[in-house]
């Protein structure tokens, strides 16, 4: 093919020049006519169309492949794409060259080789030769067309190790411009390094296992409290396919640590077993059950010779709960026990050990708020990242990760450019296999940077990689796999490495904090729905004769509270806090004082019947019923205007407390009744109820006395008559025996918890 004078090295034949100066002459003509062009007064101006992409942008160029990721002598480089015509004419003679050169001198130059876009004739690569080309007769507007590039290591011109800039080119001709010219082309790099360096760099690639919470505070009332889920999207991740599948099956393989939030090895262990999941206002059945145990299974036999780090349970946000949270009480203390029990939860689930040592905040920003939150919940290794732990000074070189703080804390502070490289969109071929050489460029260029200063260099990729990511990351490590310049190392080691005296261990400023990250943190209104929900657990707690069926699922709902994945869904997460709070509402007025009529009282002295009922499938304790009177003339227990008595019952059950009343006078009294917990603390809601006063007085006790008198005068008349009769009878020889009335029926009905009846009357 003949070189067009835009590529390096070539110059234009004279022919060529006087074709390119006509042309131009031509198609300049047009244009100065357009711009001396007047438009007619009142004319609307004209509505310029958007312009199509020209030179070296007209063809957009993707590589998908390149294998061998990093090449040796004898193998043979594979690089595949596609090339979209973008521009408005048809391309005529397209060839697709590959382009090799120069090497790249420090990782600054690695950055600024994929800035370009554009071609850059004497600093883009030159091709590797007309015998390594694919042609195309034309490319139609629009169009996409695949290729495929095959070329020998050793014609590629490599020299000394180090990174090379490496390009794919289209080139071709256009009816407006009907010479050669490059029309596109995409940057990649090639990694050389055909042996094993002696200087390789220790590298620490962190794998995290963290998910968004999907348990809810609710279980059912069955003897194993079958927990119920929000929604069967954790199934989903766990599936063949699914993110977390691919993470645990590309993990396997490859020299990471792991980096697990304990909550979601509760949540798969729960879909294990017997789990419903909400549908509507009702629950259905769970029907994942194998997917979780294939994937607990897969995973336990992954780590059980791999470090593992439990982050705190649920994966608390540090910066939320620094910035937002710590000054509302209660909040530190539900870090604490986010600490405490991760460990266990791993290792019951897991069966390893693991390290509960490393605080992780979002996106390694850190400052010295954060880190004083980190270290209170037991952490001594911090992990942040360069872009936010900045160094201070010019070092010509990438500093090892490990930074003592001060106070026998250490921040480990990941690689921000390796660390960034697989955000974004990794489903498409041309940014994952561009995520991957850039990796692999980036670290190789690291190593060249100080050959003889090993260093030890920590990656933290997205928190939640999407399965492309996973898949992205795993291709880029093993690019690696020969340890020609690196060398893996778990992060509990990387946290040992003996620090650099040149780097920086100046803990950033709390205004240095990124705005946009802080514009995501949990407000502070979060921290006080979750301090109020604490509220009512404690003293639901106290009362309860099996208190851990309600704390252990509570205690775990408000740890997932404040997990680092509402992070962008504040609506989600309000959502969650207030359906924690709702149930835990309803399950605590399951315990309840039965409504009661007004109640009337004849006499001085009366006993006062108060049910309280317990819906639960548990007894209860430790509660004390308190009636109040507003008339000092009615009074409880001879005692006075209040009074108290325990409240136990069995679970399902309802009880009558029972207070005896004295009165000195008739009236009126507005009795209030509320549940107390053995400390004082309210429970429930008060009930109120009339009690009415109708003492017997000297008057009428007077009427009762004459009715009486009188109906014994009748009696004694009435039996003086029967006497004679009976007499007059055995008279005339009848000696039937008189009739004696039966006994009474007694009224003896059941006792009853159900509301009484109006206009109660309560007699002694």
């Amino acid at each position: 093919m003949a070189e067009a004078a835009d590529f390096q090295g070539t110059r234009p034949s004279p022919a060529r020049r006087w074709f390119r100066r006509t042309a131009s002459a031509v198609l300049g003509a047009p244009l100065l006519a357009g711009l001396l062009a007047v438009p007619a007064a009142g004319a609307a101006p004209a509505v310029e169309p958007a312009k199509a992409p020209t030179g070296s942008r007209t063809v957009a160029v993707s590589l998908n492949t390149l294998s061998p990721s990093v090449p040796a002598e004898d193998d043979t480089l594979t690089v595949s794409g596609t090339l979209t015509n973008k521009g408005k004419e048809t391309i005529s003679s397209a060839e697709v060259d590959l382009r090799v050169g120069p090497r790249l001198s420090g990782r600054g130059e690695v950055d600024d080789a994929s800035k370009r876009s554009a071609y850059v004739p004497g600093v883009d690569p030159v091709t590797v030769g007309d015998k390594y080309t694919v042609k195309f007769p034309k490319l139609a507007k629009g169009i996409s067309q695949d290729f495929t590039l095959t070329v020998p290591v050793d014609k590629l011109g490599l020299d000394d190790p180090g990174v090379y800039q490496l390009g794919v080119s289209v080139s071709g001709r256009t009816t407006t411009a009907p010479y050669e010219q490059v029309l596109g082309i995409e940057r990649s790099y090639l990694p050389w390094q055909p042996e094993a360096s002696d200087s390789r760099t220790k590298l620490t690639f962190l794998w995290p296992l963290i998910a968004s919470p999907h348990v809810t505070a609710e279980t059912r009332s069955d003897e194993q409290q079958t927990p119920v889920f929000a929604n069967d999207d954790l199934a989903e991740e766990l599936a063949p396919g699914g993110r977390l599948e691919q993470l645990v099956a590309l993990g396997s393989r490859l020299p990471v640590t792991w980096v697990v939030d304990p909550d979601l090895l509760a949540s798969v262990a729960a879909m294990a077993g017997k789990y419903e999941v909400e549908s509507g206002d009702t629950t259905v059945p769970g029907k994942n059950q194998a997917v979780a145990k294939q994937w607990l299974t897969a995973l336990e036999k992954v780590v059980e010779d791999g470090k593992v780090i439990a982050l705190p349970f649920a994966d608390p946000d540090l910066a939320s709960i620094a910035h937002r949270g710590k000054n509302v009480s209660g909040t530190l203390s539900h870090l604490q026990n986010a600490s405490a029990v991760a460990a266990t939860t791993v290792e019951t689930i897991l069966h390893v050990k693991p390290s509960t040592d490393f605080a992780w905040p979002v996106n390694g920003a850190v400052d010295s708020s954060i880190v004083d939150v980190a270290t209170s919940a037991g952490a001594h290794n911090v992990i942040a990242r360069s872009d936010s732990f900045r160094e201070t000074t010019e070092l010509p070189y990438t500093p090892t990760a490990a930074r003592p703080i001060g106070g026998g804390t250490t921040a480990v502070v990941a690689d921000a450019r390796l660390s960034t490289l697989f955000d974004g969109d990794m489903s498409r071929a041309g940014a994952s296999t561009r995520a991957v050489q850039k990796f692999l460029a980036q670290t190789l260029a690291l190593t060249e940077q100080t050959p003889d200063n090993e260093r030890s260099i920590v990656v933290a990729p997205p928190r939640m990689p999407t399965a492309a990511q996973a898949q992205t990351m795993a291709r880029a490590l093993e690019g690696l796999a020969g340890n020609r310049w690196t060398q893996p190392l778990d992060l509990v080691a990387a946290a040992e490495v003996k620090p650099d005296p040149r780097a920086t261990t100046k803990v950033p400023r709390s205004s240095a904090y990124p705005k946009k990250l802080r514009a995501q943190e949990l407000p502070t209104q979060a921290f006080q729905d979750i301090r109020t929900t604490q509220g009512s657990l404690d003293s639901f707690e106290t009362i309860l004769t099996q208190p851990e069926r309600v704390v252990t699922p509570f205690g775990n709902a408000v740890n997932r509270s404040t997990s680092t994945s509402w992070r962008g869904r504040s609506l989600e997460a309000q959502q969650y806090r207030d359906a924690v709070r709702d149930y835990l509402q309803s399950l605590t007025s399951e315990v309840q004082l039965i409504e009661k009529s007004d109640v009337t009282l004849s006499g001085r002295s009366a006993t006062i019947p108060v049910t309280v009922q317990n819906k639960l499938v548990q007894g209860v304790d430790r509660l004390v019923l308190r009636l109040t009177s507003d008339n000092i003339r009615l009074k409880f227990n001879d005692d006075g205007s209040m009074a108290e008595l325990p409240v136990r019952i069995a679970g399902g059950h309802s009880q009558s407390v029972k207070f005896d009343t004295a009165t000195s006078a008739n009236g009126r009294a507005q009795v209030t009744a509320r549940l107390y917990t053995e400390d004082g603390t309210q429970y429930g809601e008060e009930m109120t109820f009339t009690v009415k006063v109708s003492e017997v007085t000297p008057t009428v006790l007077l009427v009762i006395a004459g009715g009486l008198l009188l109906l014994v005068l009748a009696g004694i008349r009435m039996y003086s008559h029967r006497k004679r009769a009976v007499a007059s009878d055995t008279a005339d020889g009848s000696g039937d025996e008189p009739e004696q009335p039966s006994d009474p029926t007694p009224d003896t009905g059941p006792e009853s918890g159900a509301p009484s009846g109006t206009g109660e009357k309560v007699d002694r």
